[in-house]
């Protein structure tokens, strides 16, 4: 299992766990009761909605990469901002501008709490 002990490591935690495949190593970085926002303006949450937007995701081929641009952290919570990719080879399947928001769990890991994959670009305005 892919775990995150501290805020700043999730986004390289989540990009591995997307990388393994493995649907529920993905769902386990996740509190599924959140809200992931996997295309633009289509929020979802609950754990049927979370497992389709993440196998959505998975079908994309290729690797993904999520770069921190910050992290925010006040005790519990934390707030990052993110570039993130997926490619094969040389070519880039998708890559956007994201807004994260983690919550430090009892056993002191970190879950994605909301996933807005899309909330940093440019004219966003949902």
């Amino acid at each position: 299992m892919i775990v995150s002990k501290k805020a700043t490591d999730t986004h390289a935690m989540l990009a591995a766990a997307y990388n393994t495949g493995d649907i529920d190593t993905v769902l386990s970085m996740y509190d599924v009761n959140g809200i992931i926002v996997a295309a633009p303006g289509s929020p979802v949450s609950g754990k049927e909605q979370f497992t389709d937007a993440v196998k959505a995701i998975l079908a994309i081929k290729g690797k993904m990469e999520i770069k921190t641009v910050y992290c925010l952290q006040s005790g519990d919570v934390a707030v990052g901002r993110s570039e993130w990719s997926i490619t094969e080879g040389d070519e880039t399947k998708v890559s956007a501008k994201g807004v994260e928001v983690m919550k430090q769990q009892a056993d002191d890991t970190w879950k994605v709490l909301i996933d807005h994959a899309f909330g940093a670009e440019a004219g966003l305005t949902v």
